[in-house]
C-alpha cells in the first residue's frame, strides 16, 4: 500500500529473459534510462548520466512482453521500485541494484508507432462443466 509507485520511459537494453516457474511465468530485463537536459553553455540538447534497472514482469504480463518487446525499443514502464542492497564483497564494497516490479508496460508512442493485437484466450476452466438437455 506505501510502495513507492515510478514511471519510467526508457529503452530496453538486454533481451526478455522469459521463464515458466512454480508461481506461474515470469519475465526480466535491464531498463536503459537516460535523461536529457538543454545546456545552455552549450546551446544543445545533452544526455546526462544513464540509469539502469532490472524490470519483473509477471503472469500475463511475462507472456505478452516476452511476445512483444525486442532489444532497442523505447518502452514506458510503471510499477513499484524496490532498492536492493547485496552483501558486501571480498573487498568490503557495498553493491546497490534498483528492481521495478512492473504492473504495467507499453512502447513509447512518442517515438514511433505500434499495432495492438487483443490476445484471446482459448482455455477452458477446469471446474465449468456442460449440462446438455434432452428433448
Amino acid at each position: 500500500m506505501y510502495d513507492t509507485q515510478v514511471t519510467l520511459v526508457g529503452y530496453v537494453a538486454t533481451q526478455i529473459d522469459y521463464k515458466e516457474t512454480a508461481n506461474g511465468p515470469a519475465a526480466r530485463f535491464r531498463f536503459a534510462v537516460t535523461p536529457r537536459y538543454f545546456d545552455r553553455r552549450k546551446d544543445a540538447w545533452t544526455d546526462g548520466t544513464t540509469s539502469f534497472y532490472t524490470v519483473w514482469a509477471r503472469r500475463t504480463l511475462a507472456v505478452n512482453l516476452a511476445g512483444s518487446v525486442s532489444v532497442g525499443e523505447p518502452l514506458v514502464v510503471h510499477g513499484r521500485l524496490r532498492v536492493r542492497e547485496d552483501p558486501p564483497d571480498g573487498e568490503g564494497n557495498r553493491w546497490f541494484s534498483a528492481e521495478i516490479d512492473a504492473a504495467a508496460i507499453g512502447h513509447d508512442l512518442n517515438r514511433g508507432t505500434a499495432a495492438f493485437r487483443r490476445v484471446v484466450r482459448t482455455e477452458t476452466p477446469l471446474m465449468v462443466t456442460q449440462k446438455v438437455a434432452v428433448v
